[in-house]
C-alpha cells in the first residue's frame, strides 16, 4: 500500500500539456479516520505506473471536517464521489475527472487497456461508490 501525504513538490505536468497549471487528486478520509479503499487503490495504481509525479498535490476530503481542503473543492465543483482529479488550466478554466483511466487517457495522454477502462467507468457508476 502506498501512502502519500499532501505535497507541494512541483509536478511534471508541463511536459504533458503546457496549458495545465496544476493537477490535484482529491482522496476521501472516512468518518472513522480510515482512507477510502478506492482512493487508496487509485494512489497505489498511480505509484505502480510512476504517475504520481504528474500530481501537484493530493488533498483529503475528510468526512470529519467539512472545512478540509478536499471537501471544499468537492463542494465548489459539485463532486459527490472520491477519488477525483481537478485539472486547473493557466487560462483559469478547470476540468474534473471522476474516472481514473479517463484522466490517464485524456490528461496524461497514456494508453489504457480498453477492458480496464470500461470496468473503471462502470465501477464509477456503481451504487457502492465512496460518496463525499
Amino acid at each position: 500500500m502506498t501512502s502519500i501525504a499532501s505535497s507541494n513538490t512541483p509536478s511534471n505536468n508541463a511536459s504533458i500539456n503546457p496549458d495545465i497549471k496544476s493537477i490535484i487528486l482529491v482522496r476521501k478520509i472516512k468518518a472513522d479516520g480510515t482512507d477510502c479503499q478506492k482512493c487508496q487503490d487509485v494512489i497505489d495504481q498511480m505509484a505502480k505506473n510512476d504517475q504520481l509525479k504528474y500530481l501537484d498535490r493530493i488533498v483529503a476530503a475528510d468526512e470529519r471536517d467539512e472545512t478540509s481542503e478536499g471537501f471544499m473543492i468537492a463542494t465548489k465543483y459539485n463532486v459527490s464521489r472520491a477519488p477525483f482529479f481537478l485539472v486547473e488550466y493557466k487560462d483559469g478554466s478547470n476540468q474534473i475527472f471522476t474516472v481514473y483511466l479517463k484522466f490517464v487517457k485524456e490528461i496524461l495522454e497514456l494508453e489504457t487497456d480498453k477492458k480496464a477502462e470500461l470496468k473503471d467507468t462502470l465501477t464509477s457508476m456503481a451504487d457502492n461508490l465512496d460518496f463525499i
